[in-house]
């Protein structure tokens, strides 16, 4: 980053901490923290880079708000909370499904309307932009999550549409995302990786392009 973490976050700090911490955390620790956000939000592929560092630093100064009180968490599984958190939230607000305690249904089928709505190459400014939002891309994406309920999630974690209307609707909106003839999205493509991303978190980063 051409800015250091300190002058971006500008997060009061631990009274007393040595030069180098941020919220009583070694920068190297926020270092990888921001690293495993960033993957996150890349394998989502959010390309534009003002864009991906202002979400980044939005979640790590969430974290770094607990960090002070929660010291027996680390600052990436602080950051992946956080992530999850915000998300979750915003497809909540999006959706207008209530999030309800650990709700990785409604954060793994709004990550799979991100998908189906072609939200990286249409609607990229308006992830986790506050409210409002497009007539247009509200429409597409809470149809998009209805449509989301059809596709069933494999114990290895690859997506399968279960109908020949639900294969066709994720051939037809993201054709770039390869099947093989039982409709099953392959391990390693943008779908696995995003209903995957629970367990990737605190393994190791999920490819990206």
């Amino acid at each position: 980053m051409d800015l250091s973490l300190e002058s971006a976050l500008n997060v009061p700090g631990v009274a007393g901490e040595p030069a180098g911490n941020i919220a009583g955390r070694p920068l190297d620790e926020w270092n990888a923290a921001y690293a495993k956000v960033e993957s996150y939000f890349h394998a989502l592929r959010i390309r534009n880079k003002v864009l991906l560092g202002r979400l980044v630093i939005h979640v790590l100064k969430r974290a770094m708000r607990r960090a002070p009180q929660e010291t027996h968490l680390s600052a990436t599984e602080l950051a992946a909370e956080e992530m999850d958190a915000v998300v979750t939230e915003w497809f909540g607000q999006v959706l207008q499904e209530a999030p309800v305690g650990a709700n990785h249904m409604l954060s793994t089928r709004g990550r799979l309307a991100l998908m189906l709505v072609d939200m990286p190459g249409k609607w990229q400014e308006q992830f986790l932009h506050p409210p409002p939002w497009p007539d247009d891309f509200i429409k597409a994406m809470r149809e998009a999550y209805l449509r989301g309920a059809g596709f069933s999630i494999g114990e290895n974690g690859a997506a399968s549409a279960g109908s020949g209307t639900h294969r066709h609707a994720l051939q037809s909106q993201h054709a770039a995302v390869p099947q093989d003839d039982r409709g099953v999205v392959p391990a390693g493509d943008f779908v696995h990786r995003v209903v995957r991303h629970d367990t990737q978190f605190g393994a190791e980063p999920p490819s990206v392009e």
